[in-house]
């Protein structure tokens, strides 16, 4: 086993990134900062735009060699940005789909000039044309009337019908509320849901899943309950603490 593998490190990804082989990740997944000001302890979310989109090049330039050819790459981004940070990602590589993540926010409050904003951005990027791609571990079954419905003779035994339908590219999962057991103090923290998602469809198993900007960990919780290997970075060691009791809490459920 690779002294690197399974752990968080406590570093900036720029940094560290280094130590990671060249072309040995099935699937990055990126977290970062949304250039949006908020407290993550330090001051990784306090950049001006020029200054923000020129460190989103900078750390993808040096995360992306680190796929192998037929890796994948999942963004979360905030619609302020996600024009131009998708048209730098797709100088580098093939664009698969753009997910929207409908976070379910009440209709309450907001703007008086503008329409709410209630969702983020996912760019779903692949190296090659042959990129890992398992519809069947991710499909959504269908209900009980909806199968009845298609009980006619044409339909039966269509596999689509009994293992379920294409998961679309509008994600509809609610945010985690405060009073959420999966809440962890973590002021955007991602559901588990979200992220076992693209794990279970774009990372083989036994695959490695390599996060940059782990935050609470829900990569590092998510890749360990789908018989996944992964690897990460975060600045912050209060969330790196956080990162390491959520692991041994969910070890403790195992043993």
């Amino acid at each position: 086993m690779t002294s690197w593998l399974n752990t968080v490190h406590c570093e900036d990804a720029l940094q560290g990134l280094a130590r990671i082989p060249d072309a040995s990740i099935d699937l990055l997944i990126a977290d970062p900062p949304y250039g949006l000001g908020k407290d993550y302890g330090n001051d990784s979310d306090k950049l001006d735009a020029e200054a923000y989109l020129q460190w989103t090049e900078q750390w993808v330039d040096a995360a992306l060699p680190k796929l192998k050819p037929n890796g994948s790459f999942y963004i979360f981004l905030t619609w302020r940005y996600s024009p131009e940070i998708f048209v730098m990602l797709k100088k580098r590589m093939t664009m698969i789909n753009e997910i929207i993540w409908d976070r379910r926010v009440p209709s309450m409050g907001g703007s008086t000039r503008r329409f709410s904003s209630v969702h983020d951005t996912i760019g779903f990027f692949a190296k090659a044309r042959d990129y890992h791609f398992d519809l069947d571990a991710v499909r959504i079954p269908y209900d009980a009337e909806t199968k009845k419905a298609r009980s006619r003779s044409i339909f039966v035994g269509a596999k689509w019908l009994e293992i379920g339908y294409n998961p679309k590219d509008v994600w509809s999962v609610s945010r985690l509320h405060r009073e959420h057991r999966e809440r962890a103090d973590h002021p955007t923290q991602k559901p588990l849901e979200i992220i076992e998602r693209m794990i279970k469809a774009s990372c083989p198993p036994d695959g490695i899943v390599l996060d940059p900007f782990m935050g609470s960990g829900t990569t590092a919780v998510a890749a360990r309950r789908c018989g996944r290997n992964f690897v990460g970075f975060e600045l912050n060691a209060g969330y790196c603490e956080l990162i390491d009791s959520r692991l041994a809490a969910l070890d403790d459920k195992v043993a």
